[in-house]
């Protein structure tokens, strides 16, 4: 007996036994599951980069006003939100806010909320302390003052007119003018407000909450309700179209509609199933254990992780599902190889045509378990923790399926059908596949591989050219509202309340927002680390370039004032000139060429502005044992822009302030960083998928030159796996669907499915050769093709129903899986048997190996 058929021998003499050591060892490995930490978590990816090095030096060496703080925007829209009513009304809600106990003691201490009520009702209170005075001199007299209490600019605004709101909301809004004091105005209105106008369609009410005690990336909880308990203050004191936006209400509402997602399509999705396997099997007892072995693998699956301490991930929530496909698959073979050896041979009993089966299949599945684990865990050696640990999980689970489905299910399998033939039920079911419309079905790949391989084989490698090509052109960017959930379609409005989803406007209200709205977040900001010689009299020149080079760009922000969103040593140093008479003086001396940029005496400079206002200067001017050594520059960028577009474009604009001059440039920020995480994961991801085919080709030529003494048939075998991933690709480009490392990873489960589709066609076309390529074809396909039908069939449909998701990731990731699947299963049965039929042509392969084997 060969290796095969001496360990299916041993799997159905001792059943029992094997049954009692695989349920113990489950019991073992399962009860680490009670230890895993299930709440879902965003996987940390942390760059090594230059750009993450001096992003990181930068909220070190300078203060900046969002530190230790999230912001929350409260937006007002309407016909016209400059109105006297429009502005107390948020002011009352502002007072309503700092009322209730439980929201005040998470805001911040200075300048907790800034909107432009709080600008107009300070600068009508300071026109009035200064005696009335009108024009921007009466409005410049009380800049400096104290910001007024709430109930202050609430009773300015009662006392005034609507033509006295009117005239200081103009005041206010005037080009050029410092009524506002250190708040732009137009940084609170929309970037398409028309200079000079006293309506507006929406304004923006910034919240800072203090977030000095939050761990890692998440919100305190404390945090995050008092963002819900915002939402609700806003419905109740604000009249008009308003909404609340913030990260604690994103996470919230995300998880809340992953949850009704879930909740809504998991019956479909599990009708589906049950509904394709029993099909398939046509035995309730058969679907029953294969649903029992796909539960076990799971339970090793999280039994693992809890041993060895790994969390649940947004990455690693695909892993069960490529579990799910694998076990599904490793069942059907097994039983349908076990009926067709109950079929072949009428008169054996159940135990010789279990140990024929399992013989004919297990070598397959070992093989597949194999190269898909190994595959899989070569991203162990990835630099990025949440990668090592999706290869390391993923490798485990897909040894658990082998030993689950090549070991302990073809032992219960003889246990339960000795069980039941003993009280009279018939076991003797046909395998799917070899007959009726199935087989039919399934045989068309080898009719194609008789009358024209080379025309399939042509066909293939174009689609497979042309998906290549357009892999090229694919988009690699993130889109951060592309994750958000969108509103119900309207068809669900006619379900029954219990499954029916809530209303979602996160989506369309973050659009709004990063369209309208310059945005006070990190992410849409770009951080400027200029260091080296920063006191050189071209310094400050150099920088007056590269803004002037950022009004070029598309991703920079431009204000409804035609200005950019720009902090910087320049603009720090004009506005304490503004109101120091020494450093407005020293500015004028020092600019020899009249463009309002000094170009000489910049240590004397810089000196100055720090002794008038250290807190300004120590945002944008770094200095260290009385030297300088640093200057910070930021811009704020438009929510639409991509971060690719981003990071080449502030890359330019570091280049230009670099010039001629000895000075370092580095443009980071968190946009950049993003973009560069998210390549080195897509290259991360990209090696993984070349290190994978490269085992699986050297292993499966290993595999059967031992076996059958035949070269290249790994490569033959693997071929179709490849031009499938080339098919995805070019789907993934026609659909608008960018290669991110979210389907970088569920591609890779298209992979691991598709090699464990193409090694059972391969194998078992080998053992069935002898001399007549076209009739073992047949064979294979419409027997283990019908295992093949059944388990794309019930996967496909399990993920396809993930597209009536309402968060966009499982939509994407039901339509890619669902995809990467069919084509796996496509070519397969229709280009893999042309291949072998040309292979056997060509290599001179008699099939005498395999009839010794």
């Amino acid at each position: 007996m060969n290796p095969a058929e001496r360990y299916a021998a041993f799997v159905t003499a001792h059943s029992k036994t094997v049954i009692a050591v695989m349920l113990i060892l489950t019991l073992i490995v399962g009860s680490g599951a009670g230890s895993v930490d299930s709440g879902l978590s965003i996987a940390s990816f942390e760059s090594d980069s230059t750009e993450a090095e001096k992003y990181d030096a930068l909220r070190e060496n300078f203060t900046t006003d969002g530190e230790n703080a999230t912001v929350v925007q409260v937006v007002v829209r309407g016909d016209n939100v400059l109105s006297k009513q429009s502005l107390l009304e948020t002011l009352r809600f502002q007072q309503a806010v700092t009322d209730d106990p439980a929201v005040n003691a998470t805001l911040r201490e200075r300048r907790p909320m800034v909107g432009l009520s709080n600008v107009v009702a300070t600068t009508a209170i300071r026109q009035s302390q200064a005696g009335n005075e009108t024009g921007a001199e009466g409005a410049n007299a009380g800049a400096g003052t104290a910001t007024p209490s709430l109930s202050a600019q609430i009773s300015q605004l009662e006392s005034m007119s609507e033509r006295e709101v009117e005239a200081t909301v103009e005041r206010v809004l005037t080009p050029g003018s410092s009524a506002a004091g250190p708040v732009d105005p137009y940084s609170l209105l929309p970037t398409d407000y028309e200079q000079g106008s006293t309506t507006a369609s929406g304004r923006v009410l910034f919240v800072f909450q203090d977030t000095s005690d939050a761990t890692g990336d998440d919100l305190p909880p404390a945090v995050v309700d008092a963002q819900l308990e915002l939402q609700e203050l806003s419905s109740e004191r604000i009249s008009a179209e308003s909404f609340v936006f913030g990260a604690g209400i994103v996470d919230e509402e995300s998880t809340q509609a992953t949850g009704e997602s879930f909740a809504l399509i998991s019956p479909v999705a599990l009708l589906l199933i049950l509904g394709v396997l029993g099909i398939a099997y046509r035995d309730v007892f058969d679907v029953a254990l294969g649903l029992l072995g796909v539960v076990l693998v799971l339970a090793w699956m999280a039994g693992f992780m809890g041993w060895a301490g790994i969390g649940v991930t947004q990455i690693l929530i695909a892993v069960p599902f490529l579990l799910i496909g694998l076990s599904i698959d490793y069942a059907l073979h097994v039983v349908m190889r076990y009926r067709e050896a109950m079929v072949d041979d009428p008169d054996a009993s159940p135990q010789v045509a279990m140990r024929r089966g399992l013989a004919g299949v297990v070598v397959a599945i070992g093989a597949a378990t194999f190269t898909t684990a190994v595959g899989f865990l070569s991203n162990a050696v990835s630099p990025l923790q949440s990668i090592q640990e999706f290869g390391i999980v993923s490798a485990v689970g897909i040894a658990a399926a082998f030993l689950v489905f090549g070991l302990l299910l073809p032992a219960l399998k003889l246990e339960l059908d000795g069980l039941l033939r003993r009280i009279g039920l018939s076991r003797q079911t046909r395998a799917f596949g070899r007959g009726g419309a199935a087989g039919r079905l399934l045989g068309v790949g080898a009719d194609i591989a008789q009358r024209a391989p080379y025309v399939v084989i042509a066909v293939a490698l174009v689609l497979s050219a042309a998906g290549g090509a357009a892999a090229t052109d694919i988009d690699t960017s993130i889109d951060q509202t592309d994750f958000l959930p969108r509103d119900s379609p309207a068809w669900m409005d006619s379900l029954p309340d219990s499954f029916q989803p809530s209303d979602y406007q996160l989506r369309s209200n973050a659009e709004y927002i990063n369209t309208n709205f310059a945005q006070a977040r990190d992410r849409s900001r770009a951080e400027f680390l200029i260091e080296g010689p920063v006191t050189d009299p071209a310094t400050l020149e150099r920088l007056a370039a590269g803004r002037d080079d950022l009004r070029n760009t598309s991703s920079a922000v431009v204000l409804a004032d035609g200005n950019l969103q720009v902090t910087g040593p320049l603009e720090t140093i004009e506005s304490v000139a503004a109101t120091n008479e020494t450093v407005a003086n020293m500015v004028a001396e020092s600019d020899t060429d009249g463009d309002g940029v000094p170009d000489e005496n910049l240590t004397a400079i810089y000196d100055a502005v720090y002794a008038a206002d250290p807190a300004a200067a120590e945002a944008t001017i770094h200095r260290e044992g009385g030297e300088y050594r640093s200057l910070r520059l930021s811009v704020g960028l438009s929510g639409a822009a991509d971060t690719g577009t981003v990071t080449e474009e502030m890359r330019a604009v570091a280049t230009t302030m670099e010039g001629e001059t000895e000075l370092t440039v580095t443009a980071t920020g968190q946009p950049i960083i993003e973009e560069l995480v998210q390549r080195g994961l897509v290259q991360t991801l990209v090696n993984g998928f070349l290190i994978t085919f490269g085992v699986i080709v050297a292993f499966l030529t290993a595999i059967f030159w031992l076996r059958y003494r035949v070269l290249g048939l790994g490569a033959v075998v693997l071929a179709p796996v490849v031009l499938a991933q080339a098919w995805l690709f070019g789907t993934m480009y026609l659909a608008g669907i960018p290669f991110t490392s979210e389907t970088a990873i569920i591609a890779a489960i298209g992979i691991g499915i598709g090699v464990d589709y193409a090694i059972h066609i391969g194998e078992r076309f080998v053992e069935e050769y002898r001399g007549d390529s076209i009739a073992a074809l047949r064979r294979t396909v419409r027997g283990t093709g019908g295992a093949l039908l059944a388990s794309a069939a019930t996967t496909t449909a399990g993920f396809g129903v993930l597209m009536l998701a309402l968060v966009p990731s499982l939509q994407r990731f039901g339509f890619v899986t669902s995809v990467a699947i069919g084509y796996a299963f496509l070519a397969s049965v229709l280009v893999l048997p042309s291949l072998l039929a040309v292979w056997v042509r060509f290599s001179g392969y008699d099939g005498a190996e395999a009839a010794s084997a």
